[in-house]
């Protein structure tokens, strides 16, 4: 039903809140992460890459959360709403996506509901992380058919966390964090 392709809009959007980082390092909560917010058991101290190789990495992971997305929503979406989704399943992590009430709104096709449980998960160690409020407000507008502005949120983000907002592989709401979902 819904078998759009991740646009270049999409792709700014991950890539503009997730920053480039070329040498793995410890986030928040002290997973190991490299390139575009790619984590796993392949990530390891000392580790680099090549901006191709974290390109190659984040289109992987990207056809990962939009497997997800298309797999889980039962309702007929715009390329925005697409993009949004798939963003924050990237983010937040397929486990979390599937079991989130965005989602359930989502498939209810109560749209402004979904549009308001962005700003809900914004969370990482149990507190607030300002990159996640505007990674969730930008995803929520996307959804919303306001649109994204590449060039404005990579100025923002640069500005206020010069290496993104990768440091959120425990982003979820706090009643939530007992559920695995390998979130990024």
């Amino acid at each position: 039903m819904n078998e759009f392709e991740y646009s270049s809009a999409g792709l700014a959007l991950t890539r503009s809140f997730e920053g480039l980082r070329l040498e793995a390092y410890q986030d928040s909560a002290g997973v190991w992460t490299i390139g575009y917010g790619h984590t796993g058991p392949d990530v390891h101290a000392g580790q680099r890459m090549t901006e191709a190789e974290a390109e190659a990495l984040l289109r992987e992971d990207l056809a990962a959360a939009i497997a997800c997305v298309r797999r889980a929503v039962r309702v007929k979406l715009t390329q925005g709403q697409f993009e949004a989704l798939v963003d924050f399943c990237f983010n937040a992590g397929g486990g979390n996506f599937l079991h989130s009430s965005l989602l359930r709104y989502v498939n209810a096709g109560e749209m402004a509901e979904a549009a308001a449980q962005f700003g809900l998960w914004v969370h990482a160690g149990g507190r607030v992380i300002p990159g996640l409020v505007r990674r969730r407000a930008a995803e929520a507008r996307l959804f919303a058919g306001s649109g994204f502005n590449p060039a404005e949120e990579v100025a923002k983000s640069a500005e206020q966390n010069p290496h993104g907002s990768t440091e959120v592989s425990a982003a979820v709401p706090e009643a939530a964090l007992a559920r695995s979902g390998n979130g990024r």
